[in-house]
C-alpha cells in the first residue's frame, strides 16, 4: 500500500519535535532558570486562607473588584517580608472567594500579624524630591511654608507639563449641597515645624543613602508614623522623597473614581470625593501649599509608605472635591482610584487555620512523590519491554522525551507564570504516565493486526497508525476536558492535580505524533524489524493477543 507524503517524510516530525526542545531549552537558558519551582507542601513554608466576612445586610460588598483589590494591598505586605516566592491569590468564586496567602520559610506568627494590619493611605507635603539614587541630600526647611532649598537633579520630570496635579472639579449645573469653607490658609503647627527641625540632619542622611533602585526600597509595608516627616520611594523605584507628616488619612476619602474629561481633553482623570473632616483638612493644605513653589506644592498619596501618586496643588480647593488630572491611560486612572478607595483593606477577613510545613516534611514528601513515579515508570518500561521485545525500546524513548519535555515546560511556566509544582501535581503526572503508556499500547496494538493479517510492515504502520490515531486522539481529548474542567471548578492543591494532568496529556499527543510514530516508521525499514525478527516483538509467526499465540504460515494472507 503507498503512503502519503505525510507519512513517507517522517523527518518533518522529528524536526519540529527538535526544535520544540531548541526553543524551551534556550527559553531556560536565557531567563537563567535551572529548576522547578515547588509548592508550599514540598519546599515547607506557611499558609493562610482569609474568609471575607460577610455580615447582615453587606452581602453585596463582597465583590470580585474588592476581593482583588485585597488581593494587590495583602500581597504588597506579604512581599514586604523579604520572601522570595511568596505567593498572594483569590480562589473560588461568588462570595465563595477566599484569599490564599503562602510563604516558604516563614513562621505563622509573623504572616498572621503582617495580613491582620490594615493598609493606610496618607496625603503628605512633599518637601524635596530627588532622582532614584546618588543625588546631594536636600535639607528640608525648618517650616514647610519655608521656600525649599533647589530640588536635587534628576527630579525634574516631576515638574512636567504631564505631571499629575490637583484641581477643583469643572462646574456643574445642578447645585450641590454646600460644605464648609476650610479655614484660611494657616502655617503649619508648631509641632510639625518642631518635628520637621529635629528630623532634619537625619532625613537629609535618609535621603543621601536611599536607592531606590534597589528592590527592598520599593517593597512598602507602611511603618511609617503619619505625625513624623520620613524618607520614602515612588512604586516604580524612580524617585525619591521627603515627605512632611501626614495631613489627610485615607479614611477620610468618601468616593474615588476613574472618569473621562468629555468636554477638554478627553484625557482620564481621577476625581475625589472627601467626607467633613477630610475637606476642612484637605483645603487647608492646598491653600498652605498652593503659593509654594515645587516640590513644596505637592501632596502625595502614601499607600503602605511607598509614594503612589505626587500631584501639585494648582489652586486651593476647599469644596470637598477634586480631581487629579495629568496624561494618565485609563488603566492608570483606574488603579489610582482603586487605591484611593480601597487604601485599607475593603472588606473585613476572617482568618482560618495558619498552616505549615516544615523544610524537612516537604522534602520528604518530594522524595516520596518522586519515588512513587520513579516505580510507576520503570514498571511500564519493564511490562514494555517483556510484552514488545525490542518494540519496547520505542516506549522508553517517548517516556524518557516526554519526561524531559515536562521539565523544561514546568520549568519555563514556572519562571514565566509562576507555577508550582505540588504534591497533587506529581500525583497528576504519575497519573498520566498511564495515558501516556496507553496511548503506545493501542498503536502497537492495531499495528500487530495490521501483520496477522499479512501485510507488510511498513503498510502496517500506516494503516494501523490510521486507525489507531483516531482512538488516541479521543482517549487524550476525553482526559484533557476533565482536567480542564477540574482545574476551573475545584480550589487549592486539586487544581495542581488538573494542571499537570492536562499538561502531561498535551505533551503525550505532541510525544506520540511528532516521535513514536515518525520512529516506527522509520524502524519498518530496518531489518532486524522489516524481517519479524523473534526479538522484535512484530514477529508474524508469534503475534501475542492476551495469552493465545495465533500462528502464520509465511506467504499466507
Amino acid at each position: 500500500m503507498s503512503t502519503t507524503s505525510s507519512n513517507s517524510k517522517p523527518g518533518r516530525s522529528l524536526t519540529a519535535l527538535l526544535l520544540i526542545f531548541v526553543a524551551l531549552g534556550a527559553s531556560v537558558f536565557i531567563q537563567g532558570a535551572n529548576q522547578v519551582r515547588l509548592g508550599l507542601d514540598l519546599r515547607g513554608g506557611t499558609s493562610v486562607v482569609l474568609q471575607p466576612r460577610i455580615s447582615v445586610g453587606q452581602e453585596g460588598k463582597v465583590t470580585n473588584e474588592a476581593i482583588d483589590q485585597a488581593v494587590s494591598i495583602i500581597r504588597q505586605r506579604v512581599n514586604s517580608l523579604g520572601v522570595a516566592e511568596s505567593e498572594v491569590v483569590a480562589q473560588g468564586s461568588g462570595t465563595n472567594r477566599q484569599i490564599l496567602i503562602s510563604v516558604p520559610g516563614e513562621s505563622g506568627e509573623r504572616v498572621v500579624e503582617l495580613v491582620g494590619q490594615t493598609a493606610e493611605l496618607r496625603f503628605r507635603q512633599v518637601l524635596a524630591t530627588g532622582g532614584a539614587v546618588d543625588a546631594p541630600a536636600p535639607a528640608p526647611a525648618a517650616s514647610t511654608t519655608a521656600t525649599p532649598a533647589a530640588t536635587p537633579s534628576g527630579s525634574s520630570s516631576k515638574l512636567s507639563k504631564s505631571a499629575p496635579y490637583f484641581a477643583d472639579p469643572a462646574p456643574i449645573v445642578t447645585p450641590k449641597a454646600s460644605t464648609p469653607a476650610a479655614p484660611a490658609a494657616t502655617p503649619p503647627t508648631d509641632a510639625q515645624a518642631q518635628a520637621v527641625s529635629a528630623a532634619g540632619e537625619l532625613l537629609s542622611q535618609e535621603f543621601a543613602a536611599l536607592d531606590c533602585t534597589k528592590e527592598e526600597s520599593t517593597r512598602g509595608g507602611g511603618g511609617d508614623s503619619p505625625d513624623l516627616p520620613f524618607v520614602t520611594c515612588d512604586r516604580d523605584g524612580t524617585a525619591r522623597y521627603v515627605l512632611g507628616p501626614a495631613e489627610v488619612l485615607g479614611t477620610q476619602v468618601k468616593k474615588a473614581t476613574a472618569a473621562i474629561d468629555q468636554q477638554g481633553s478627553g484625557g482620564w482623570y481621577v476625581a475625589l470625593d472627601f467626607n467633613k473632616e477630610g475637606t476642612t483638612k484637605f483645603g487647608a493644605v492646598t491653600q498652605r501649599v498652593v503659593s509654594l513653589t515645587a516640590p513644596q506644592n505637592q501632596v502625595a498619596i502614601v499607600l503602605d509608605g511607598l509614594v503612589v501618586s505626587a500631584p501639585r496643588i494648582i489652586s486651593a480647593i476647599t469644596g470637598g472635591s477634586a480631581q487629579i488630572t495629568g496624561d494618565f491611560t485609563q488603566q492608570e486612572a483606574s488603579d489610582l482610584a482603586n487605591v484611593l478607595k480601597y487604601g485599607s483593606l475593603p472588606l473585613a477577613f476572617d482568618r482560618g487555620e495558619v498552616q505549615q510545613v516544615s523544610p524537612t516534611l516537604g522534602t520528604d514528601q518530594l522524595r516520596a512523590g518522586l519515588l512513587a513515579g520513579g516505580l510507576g515508570l520503570i514498571l511500564v518500561i519493564l511490562y514494555s519491554l517483556f510484552y514488545y521485545r525490542a518494540l519496547g525500546l520505542v516506549t522508553v524513548g517517548s517516556l524518557s522525551l516526554a519526561a524531559l519535555l515536562l521539565y523544561l515546560t514546568v520549568v519555563v511556566l514556572g519562571e514565566n507564570i509562576g507555577f508550582t509544582l505540588t504534591l497533587a501535581g506529581i500525583a497528576g503526572a504519575i497519573v498520566a504516565i498511564g495515558i501516556t503508556a496507553d496511548s503506545f499500547i493501542i498503536y502497537f496494538e492495531r499495528l500487530r493486526d495490521e501483520i496477522r493479517e499479512g501485510r507488510s510492515l511498513r503498510s502496517a504502520v500506516e494503516n494501523g497508525w490510521v486507525r489507531a490515531r483516531r482512538t488516541i486522539l479521543i482517549s487524550d481529548v476525553v482526559s484533557l476536558i476533565a482536567a480542564v474542567l477540574l482545574y476551573i471548578f475545584a480550589i487549592g492543591n486539586v487544581r495542581g492535580f488538573a494542571f499537570a494532568l492536562g499538561l502531561t496529556t498535551v505533551i503525550d499527543i505532541i510525544i506520540v505524533f511528532l516521535f513514536t510514530k515518525p520512529i516506527i516508521t522509520l524502524l519498518a525499514n530496518v531489518p532486524f524489524f522489516r524481517d519479524g525478527h523473534p526479538l522484535s516483538g512484530l514477529d508474524a509467526h508469534k503475534v501475542v493477543r492476551g495469552t493465545t499465540v495465533v500462528k502464520n504460515e509465511k506467504g499466507s494472507n
